[in-house]
């Protein structure tokens, strides 16, 4: 088990888990790793959300990658997806995201992404995981002109913006009968988001774009739908998109205020894609955690889906591995691999725009392509050292198959551990919510039950 990085990075309590110290470490032994692995000075890129935590964070890493040798580039306050996007493009070798995603203002996180835009490996975590303890960093530093340069730049996001704005140009015609609502979370995306829809002339209103440190995902964002809804509502909205704390992830609503998740973006840019001829090998990768309606369609539609194990970073493993270029999550994270390897809101969202513009039809209705099933998902509280344990308690397995085998056919039973907390997560699917719910509580308590002394 790995001591320092989670699922998605290191994400952690800001000043109390995620200390100035800790911080620096893991940027001094990741600046160590580049500058070894390069065998010169590397250079990275850094930029953050809108947590209050942020910019002393952002301090305490710079200073372990100047520590290094390291050429640092701050962007700033800037979305995840546009840091990835400039790692790649300007040839960096390395960009850090400072960011807890859609977690509240308390949290904060670090995630990594290599020079391809893509994040970092798991062998390379690892790697920074070992040297952070080791005698090998304790000792280094640099001196005289190999001290590490920083710089900031904070009008490089303007390069994303041409970026996003030259894939929708012509793709894009909106009348003044459109629009839009925008909800960004108080994070990342409140400025940039405004930057793209003022270029493209999309015509559309803005929400939880005034972040004040604290307010971050603040009953607002992908996590917190209802302010959307309302307005989407009241202001006769076409659709509402809303973005997670640092942008990478977009869920949206409808014109009646339905949520659209993850899956039912996939399955309308899967629809999308495939009647244009641009679905690369007919194929749609998700997780396991996406619903079996996703499965339905894609059955129906002649589209192979992929399923991969809960984790963005392993969806776009999959995707690069076998050339695919559609995919993505039910939380919201969704990879246009043709334009970015990572998730990127502002771009979901502008490609759900031009997919329904293309269909020329309400939301709701362009929707009714997918039939979402009913699905539950309860956590059996159980010790940290057992809860990869009801893979071989005998007692467990048996309760599993005999509800793998009550749902075969017409549903789905999921059971994973927790990445970050010492749980086991009993997901079901099925055409009836009342049954599933009494099946799932059942099975998490026998699991609780074995697994929590």
């Amino acid at each position: 088990m790995r001591k320092y990085f989670g699922t998605d990075g290191i994400r952690k309590i800001a000043g109390s888990e995620l200390t100035p110290e800790l911080s620096y470490k893991v940027a001094k032994a990741t600046a160590y790793v580049l500058n070894k692995n390069k065998g010169s000075r590397p250079t990275i890129l850094i930029g953050r959300d809108t947590r209050i935590s942020g910019t002393l964070i952002e301090s305490a890493m710079v200073a372990g990658f100047l520590s290094c040798g390291a050429y640092v580039i701050s962007l700033g306050t800037v979305p995840t997806p546009a840091v990835a996007y400039l790692t790649r493009t300007l040839k960096s070798d390395a960009g850090v995201v400072i960011s807890a995603s859609h977690n509240s203002f308390e949290f904060n996180g670090i995630k990594f992404f290599s020079n391809k835009g893509i994040k970092f490996s798991d062998s390379v975590e690892e790697e920074i995981e070992r040297v952070m303890d080791s005698e090998d960093l304790k000792d280094y530093y640099v001196k005289n002109e190999n001290i590490g340069v920083l710089v900031e730049d904070k009008s490089l996001i303007n390069e994303y913006v041409d970026f996003i704005y030259d894939i929708f140009k012509n793709k894009i015609k909106v009348s003044n009968d459109f629009k839009a609502c925008l909800d960004c979370a108080n994070g990342a995306t409140y400025k940039v988001a405004k930057m793209v829809y003022d270029k493209l002339n999309i015509n559309y209103d803005i929400i939880s774009d005034n972040p004040n440190g604290i307010n971050i995902n603040d009953n607002c964002g992908s996590t917190h739908l209802e302010k959307l809804k309302d307005h989407v509502i009241q202001n006769k909205c076409n659709i509402g998109f809303a973005y997670d704390g640092d942008g990478d992830r977009c869920l949206a609503v409808d014109e009646k205020g339905n949520t659209i998740d993850g899956d039912k973006i996939m399955a309308l840019l899967a629809d999308y894609l495939k009647k244009n001829d641009k679905l690369s090998k007919d194929t749609l990768v998700a997780t396991v955690m996406s619903n079996l309606g996703l499965s339905k369609f894609a059955e129906e539609n002649n589209i192979n889906l992929v399923r991969t194990k809960v984790g963005d970073r392993y969806v776009v493993a999959e995707m690069l591995e076998n050339g695919y270029n559609l995919g993505g999550e039910q939380s919201g994270h969704i990879i246009l691999l043709d334009y970015n390897p990572t998730g990127d809101g502002i771009l979901t969202s502008l490609m759900v725009i031009a997919c329904l513009l293309e269909k020329d039809m309400q939301v709701s209705e362009s929707l009714k392509i997918i039939n979402i099933y009913p699905q539950v998902l309860v956590n059996a509280k159980v010790k940290e050292d057992r809860k990869n344990d009801y893979m071989i308690d005998i007692e467990i397995k048996k309760a599993i198959e005999t509800l793998e085998k009550e749902f075969e056919g017409n549903g789905r039973v999921l059971i994973r551990p927790s990445g970050t907390e010492p749980l086991v997560r009993v997901m079901i699917e099925g055409s009836d919510k009342n049954i599933i719910t009494e099946k799932a509580t059942e099975l998490a308590n026998f699991i609780e039950e074995r697994l929590s002394a």
